[in-house]
């Protein structure tokens, strides 16, 4: 080697992490993304949103349904029919976490009907409970 040639130290590709069967390269997108991971609801929060969608389903008032991620929200919409637009919205928005709470619901006129840090008290605004009405 002469004097004036330089070495670089080598810059090798880290190993391939996989977890749940996607790789760390999938989940952030692609190398170099400024953007970082997309925002996505987690098992439990899926839960609480698919057992409510389950009840609506039984009941017959709703019959389909579509989940967005994008990099700043996590969107699943709630549908009457395939070709309509979303009757409500529930948004995972973790910018809003430390202020008005990650989780919304909004109606199709985009009016947020519930905000706030408890998935599980958010959507029982499209969930009411029964209430007892006296006979008077």
């Amino acid at each position: 080697m002469a004097e004036s040639e330089t070495t670089e130290p080598s810059r090798a590709r880290p190993a391939l992490v996989v977890v749940n069967g996607i790789s760390a390269d999938a989940a952030q997108g692609t190398r170099g993304d400024k953007r970082g991971a997309a925002v996505s609801f987690s098992r439990s929060e899926l839960n609480v949103i698919f057992n409510l969608y389950g009840a609506k389903v039984a009941q017959g008032e709703w019959r389909d349904y579509a989940i967005d991620f994008t990099p700043a929200k996590a969107v699943f919409s709630i549908f009457r029919r395939a070709s309509e637009a979303p009757l409500y919205r529930i948004e995972k928005d973790p910018a809003l976490g430390r202020r008005q709470g990650a989780y919304s619901v909004i109606a199709a006129t985009g009016l947020v009907l519930r905000r706030g840090h408890d998935l599980s008290r958010v959507v029982r605004v499209l969930d009411p409970a029964l209430r007892l009405v006296g006979a008077e």
